[in-house]
Parts: C-alpha cells; sequence; structure tokens
C-alpha cells in the first residue's frame, strides 16, 4: 500500500510542533496507564443452580486434592518449562503461579493439551489478537455452595486467554479467588506476545495506548521534544522497527551535532501505531521523542480532512530503559488537532 500526499498532509495537521534541528536526519521511508481488569470466564451467580455440575477439564488432578499440592504438582511445571514458542511470538514469562489482567480481553479456550501451537493458531484468527497466556487452572467439579457443597473435588482446566494488549509478568496478578470454600488456582502460566508488539531490546514494557497516540509537546523549558516521524507502507506491523530508527537517529544526531553547539538530540521514546484513512489502514507510524511521556498525553486521536477521516489503533508507547529522560506528564504547544 502507498502513503500518498494527501494521508501524509493530513496527518501533520494533528502533528504538533516540528523535530529538533539537527545536522542530519535518518530517513526510513508517569509510566504505563492504569489498566482495567477483565473477569475471565464469569459466570451470572444469580443463574446458577446449587452444586451444578461444571464441565471437567483435561488436565491431571493433584492427589490429595488441595490447592498446596497442585501448586506443586511437577506435571504443570514440567508442561510450562518444555513448551515451544510458537513461530511469530515472544515468550514474556514462565511457568507462574498466575494468569493475566491486562487491557483488551478477548475471551478464552479451553484445551485438551497444553498446546502453545492452537493458542497462537487460535490467537491468529482472532481480529486484533496480539497475545496470549496459556495455563493449568484448578476449578471445582461442581458449582460451589456454601450450604451444600462448598468444597467439592476439583478438575484441571487447561485454559488459553487472549488479549489485544500486552501481557507479561507484572500484570499477571491474578492468583485465582474463592467460590464459597474452593479455592481457585493457577499454575505452569505462560505468556506470549505476538512479535508485532514484542518489547525491543533496551526498553522498558509497553504502554498500551489504544486508538490514541501522544501528542507533540514541549517540555517544562518551552523545547520541541518531538523528533520527526517515520512511516512504513509496505511491510506488516513490527515494533522492533520503531526501535531500529530510534537508535538510528540518535546514532546520526550525535554523529553530526548542531552547528550552534547545542547537545545532540537522541531518541529515548517513540510511539508507533497504525494510522487508518477511511477504514483502511495507511501504514505504521512511528513518532520519536527525547524523552518518556505519560500515556496521560495521549490525546491525538486522529482528524479529518475533506471527506477524509483519519484514526489511530494498536498504539503503543516505548520508553528506554537505559535514558528515559524525565517522564513528562504534559504541556501542550497550543496547536490543535
Amino acid at each position: 500500500m502507498r502513503t500518498t500526499i494527501l494521508a501524509a498532509a493530513a496527518f501533520a495537521a494533528f502533528a504538533i510542533g516540528k523535530p529538533v534541528p539537527q545536522a542530519s536526519e535518518v530517513d526510513t521511508s508517569d509510566a504505563l496507564p492504569v489498566l482495567p481488569v477483565f473477569s475471565i470466564g464469569k459466570q451470572d451467580l444469580s443463574k446458577r443452580k446449587a452444586c451444578e455440575p461444571q464441565p471437567l477439564g483435561a488436565g491431571p488432578v493433584s492427589d490429595p486434592d488441595d490447592v498446596r499440592t497442585f501448586a506443586k504438582t511437577p506435571f504443570f511445571a514440567n508442561a510450562a518449562l518444555s513448551a515451544a514458542t510458537p513461530k511469530g511470538y515472544n515468550l514474556t514469562f514462565q511457568n507462574w503461579n498466575a494468569s493475566n489482567q491486562a487491557y483488551g480481553y478477548l475471551g478464552y479456550q479451553l484445551l485438551d493439551t497444553y498446546d502453545t501451537s492452537v493458542c497462537a493458531a487460535k490467537c491468529n484468527s482472532i481480529e486484533d489478537c496480539l497475545a496470549f497466556n496459556i495455563y493449568f487452572e484448578r476449578d471445582p467439579t461442581v458449582d460451589p455452595n456454601v450450604y451444600s457443597c462448598p468444597n467439592p473435588p476439583s478438575t484441571t482446566n487447561i485454559k488459553c486467554v487472549f488479549w489485544s494488549g500486552p501481557i507479561y509478568k507484572a500484570n499477571a496478578n491474578n492468583y485465582g479467588q474463592w467460590r464459597a470454600g474452593f479455592q481457585v488456582a493457577i499454575a505452569g502460566s505462560n505468556g506470549y506476545v505476538s512479535n508485532k508488539i514484542a518489547t525491543p531490546a533496551g526498553y522498558a514494557d509497553p504502554a498500551y495506548l489504544g486508538n490514541s497516540a501522544i501528542n507533540a509537546l514541549t517540555d517544562c523549558n518551552e523545547g520541541y521534544t518531538y523528533m520527526g516521524l517515520k512511516i512504513w507502507t509496505d511491510s506488516p506491523f513490527d515494533v522492533e522497527r520503531c526501535a531500529q530508527a530510534c537508535t538510528a537517529q540518535s546514532v546520526a544526531n550525535l554523529a553530526s551535532p548542531p552547528a550552534d553547539g547545542s547537545e545532540a538530540q537522541t531518541c529515548q521514546f517513540f510511539n508507533t501505531y497504525q494510522l487508518v484513512k477511511n477504514g483502511n489502514v495507511v501504514g505504521q507510524y512511528c513518532a520519536l521523542y527525547n524523552t518518556t511521556w505519560s500515556a496521560s498525553t495521549a490525546t491525538n486521536y486522529g482528524s479529518t480532512s475533506g471527506q477524509d477521516k483519519f484514526t489511530i489503533q494498536y498504539s503503543f508507547a516505548y520508553s528506554n530503559i537505559t535514558a528515559p529522560g524525565l517522564v513528562q506528564t504534559g504541556k501542550k504547544t497550543g496547536a490543535s488537532l
């Protein structure tokens, strides 16, 4: 797909400010947001019948049948540690005792075996799926009731949960729950993220910005932090090339510093996303910055130009962990969408 002059001009209308002047520029034609918690596979309690049988899982049941033994069952750890990383995905955590509570819950599938390739194939078939979490879950064989069956025998389900945002150990904090006297527990939990959004080496885990992008803002000294925009229209979405462009821009700037003797600007933060024109993807955009911006500054939702509507999707922000700069919370230049 080719980028038209109209698309570039329309985007420029809502990209604020100019890049910091440099002698050369590479030509490459707070913190994470607070994430909502989604309940996984939760049913309407009011519609349940007392001690109603629940689906039996395909995983082994611990003996004795209690949470402590379940957590230490070697089968679960062995399955997680020996699981293959599917093509097109990166392993973000392994053999954890919790599942993810992240952004963009897309549902789950029960499996017959602990098979990451099945999960990956299913994720690939789901629109917007960019990550999955596979694990063993200790569940009750009947719906627990505090009066009749408070702590029934367990079954072990093998779950694959799908997400449209990044997952990593930091947001794998669902350790189970109590259902009457029965304790749900998790074991052998692995997380996989699509290579499209996998965290590049040297960067912190991304902030998922959804359908918005960081505004090009000035810092507290009224200096521009925006270093320019890179655009790709000829290949799949890939965060890694944004990181490479960020590094290349820094190398070029350091090699040819400003003639006025001011400090060369280096790229420490980037925001990448897809720009969509009238429902069709124009390409992957990558905005480069010399300092980190918080998710609260992601107020750019697109623009209109005549009959054309430009929107944003798959927006992620990455900060360099070696020299992120001060986290900026936002001071607008005065321009608007």
